[in-house]
């Protein structure tokens, strides 16, 4: 497995390496540290060539703070998108996933994504994990659990497959979250607070099973669901610890293995202090 950091000589660019250090030890995956440069306008080869050549210092220092069990490469590339660099990049060398820091500007709590990575959540091929703000300060070295938010649109399976192979994969327990939002059905007035608990606790139990039926015989797995007034509520509600993270689906309005970042998922960006992955909407 191979995991591609969108790397910046910044705190941001820190907290996405330092995550994909721990998902590397997590999955036992190699790192492909990427520099994205704006090709220059008009084209001037000699001031590219100088870009490039404070790119690889950059990247020679991310390297060098790659601690010695983690397999790491780095690599500089030119394109007039660091969004679609970095999205051609991850083809090109076949990364399961995109990691990037969420320090940048534009949300409150431990994400502020900045115009490049909002952009990568809204068109990437690959999965997208974006760093919390501060993350590289943390000790904890691997993944300690994975939480799939799971809901009851089209799309709902693909995610909970994903989820089911991660945690495998990562050797951790799989927790399946059912979030109520109470504000998003204030107006609807043919179903009440608490048919959609009761809905909610029906679906989760659903997929409690279907997640079991995949996972080997005794693994650990758990279900609960969060209300609360607004989706924030409803995140707060649950318990977060150093070393977890988050799965969550794309919108429907994702263009098939493209991602595009629902308006849940925005707002649950914006109270969460762990990694969030946001993966791709299935093909067809």
């Amino acid at each position: 497995m191979r995991l591609l950091i969108g790397y910046l000589a910044t705190p941001g660019g820190a907290d996405a390496l330092a995550l994909g250090v721990r998902l590397a030890r997590t999955f036992g995956a190699e790192l492909d540290i990427c520099a994205v440069l704006p090709v220059p306008i008009p084209l001037n080869m000699e001031y590219q060539g100088e870009l490039a050549d404070q790119a690889e210092q950059w990247l020679d220092a991310a390297l060098k703070s790659v601690p010695g069990d983690v397999t790491a490469h780095t690599h500089v590339s030119f394109h007039e998108s660091f969004a679609e660099g970095i999205s051609e990049e991850a083809e090109r060398l076949g990364a399961a996933a995109i990691v990037v820091g969420g320090a940048g500007g534009g949300l409150a709590g431990g994400f502020s994504l900045g115009s490049v990575v909002n952009e990568l959540l809204h068109s990437a091929p690959v999965p997208v994990v974006v760093a919390p703000r501060g993350i590289r300060h943390s000790d904890v070295e691997r993944v300690r659990s994975v939480t799939c938010a799971v809901g009851m649109r089209p799309g709902a399976q693909h995610l909970l497959d994903i989820a089911v192979q991660v945690s495998t994969a990562a050797g951790t327990p799989l927790r399946l979250v059912s979030l109520v939002p109470l504000d998003q059905y204030g107006s609807r007035h043919e179903v009440g607070p608490e048919a959609l608990r009761q809905q909610a606790l029906d679906h989760a139990a659903h997929t409690l099973a279907t997640a079991r039926a995949s996972l080997p015989e005794g693994f650990p797995v758990s279900v609960m669901v969060a209300d609360g007034d607004t989706v924030e509520a409803a995140v707060e509600k649950l318990d977060w610890r150093d070393g977890d993270l988050i799965m969550v689906g794309s919108s429907r309005l994702a263009q098939p293995r493209r991602l595009f970042l629902g308006s849940t998922a925005a707002k649950m960006l914006r109270v969460l202090h762990v990694p969030l992955v946001v993966v791709p909407r299935q093909e067809g």
